[in-house]
């Protein structure tokens, strides 16, 4: 799958968000190395802070189904006209299972840039941040 099929496949997501509040629906689509894709939509609570954010959806889906550290890639889009950045939360929740993704972020016009995470989140906290001695 190329990079902008998986953003398309991130757009798709957009008409499943729940956003009675911000009105910013989100989409992501997560690609395995096996080339499945997981996707997510963000989904607002009025108690701001159980709001998910279609990344975080998208990754605890895929982890749900067995994936724990075969993650390539991230599409992550919104109705916006510029880039749709993923939140800190987002970036360190992708960084625990792949400190190496690339991250697609699109705008509006489905135009889109790629990073990747180590780069968003540099200096991560991860699991071998945990590492004694």
């Amino acid at each position: 799958m190329t990079d902008q099929e998986l953003v398309e496949r991130a757009f798709t997501m957009l008409q499943y968000s729940y956003v009675p509040y911000s009105h910013f629906p989100v989409g992501a689509a997560l690609m395995c190395a096996d080339g499945t894709v997981f996707t997510g939509c963000n989904v607002e609570n009025s108690a701001f802070g159980s709001t998910i954010c279609a990344e975080r959806t998208a990754l605890v889906k895929a982890v749900s189904e067995g994936h724990r550290d075969d993650f390539v890639r991230i599409a992550v889009v919104g109705n916006s006209a510029d880039y749709c950045w993923p939140c800190g939360a987002c970036r360190q929740m992708l960084y625990e299972f792949a400190p190496e993704l690339i991250v697609l972020v699109a705008r509006a016009d489905h135009s889109f840039v790629r990073y990747p995470l180590h780069e968003l989140l540099a200096h991560g906290f991860g699991p071998k941040s945990l590492a004694q001695g």
